[in-house]
């Protein structure tokens, strides 16, 4: 710990705690805070508490264990989107979404779905229109399905079976068994796929970028309407998504913590150059 984080100050003291907690895998309770830390419990436990009246941080029903508060995800993502630190992201995807000539973003985890906080529109009178801070499922998302198959198998299966998977087109797997199976073919190849999962006639891919233990920090993702790009013709641009991954990666994720990392790794056989979906 640097001689500035032996801090007395009360904000800089939070700003550890929910450093520590947005980096844990899981809830945390005061006493891992403290033991982390090296700070005394009850000074742990009375900071992490006025957190949690702010909307900061919140508990998790049963263990009473902190996470991360609905305050705290939109800042982060107000950070994400800020127009000066995305410069550089948002020129990748503009660059990627030009050469595709189809819509691009880019998304993160946010509990039981994907949030997209940068996105480029493709020129076509026929698109869907999802703007930065737009919600979507888990279970019938490329991106959505690529976080999923990067969780620890337990975390994962208490996604799928705390609520039913909704139905949203005819494709949609809403099987938890199926899922799994379809998961597995995921973390396999490195790339998830929606074909026509969320929307009838819309399709996409994206890839995982990554921090250097290879965990998943976002996705970059790319969708198209079938009657302009069938699913077999978009294969084709992930080349593309691989190296607008590698730059995103090497900004802002490559040799530094800015980004909160989701759990262990996608395609790791094929290290950073794999595809996924949006």
């Amino acid at each position: 710990m640097s001689k500035r984080s032996d801090s007395n100050s009360t904000l800089f003291r939070a700003l550890l705690i929910m450093e520590k907690i947005v980096e844990s895998e899981r809830p945390v309770s005061s006493a891992y805070l403290a033991e982390m830390l090296a700070l005394p419990k009850a000074t742990v436990h009375r900071i992490a508490q006025q957190l949690e009246e702010e909307g900061y941080l919140q508990r998790e029903p049963v263990s009473r264990r902190f996470v991360a508060g609905r305050r705290l995800r939109d800042f982060s993502l107000a950070v994400l989107s800020n127009a000066v630190l995305g410069a550089p992201r948002h020129a990748v995807l503009q660059s990627l979404s030009e050469e595709i000539g189809e819509t691009c973003n880019c998304t993160m985890l946010d509990g039981n779905q994907i949030i997209y906080f940068d996105r480029v529109e493709a020129n076509w009178p026929y698109r869907i229109h999802l703007p930065p801070g737009s919600r979507l499922p888990l279970h019938c998302t490329a991106s959505g399905k690529l976080f999923l198959a990067s969780m620890a198998p337990a975390q994962r299966r208490q996604l799928l079976v705390s609520a039913p998977l909704k139905r949203h087109t005819e494709r949609t797997i809403t099987d938890p068994e199926l899922l799994e199976h379809e998961l597995q073919r995921i973390a396999e190849q490195g790339y998830g796929v929606d074909n026509e999962e969320l929307l009838p006639g819309m399709v996409a891919l994206a890839l995982p970028v990554t921090d250097d233990s290879e965990r998943i920090c976002f996705t970059v993702a790319v969708h198209a309407p079938t009657v302009r790009k069938p699913l077999e013709e978009l294969h084709q641009y992930l080349p593309a998504l691989r190296r607008a991954a590698a730059a995103l990666s090497a900004n802002y994720c490559s040799g530094a913590d800015e980004l909160p990392a989701s759990p262990p790794r996608v395609g790791a056989g094929h290290g950073r150059s794999v595809g996924g979906g949006d």
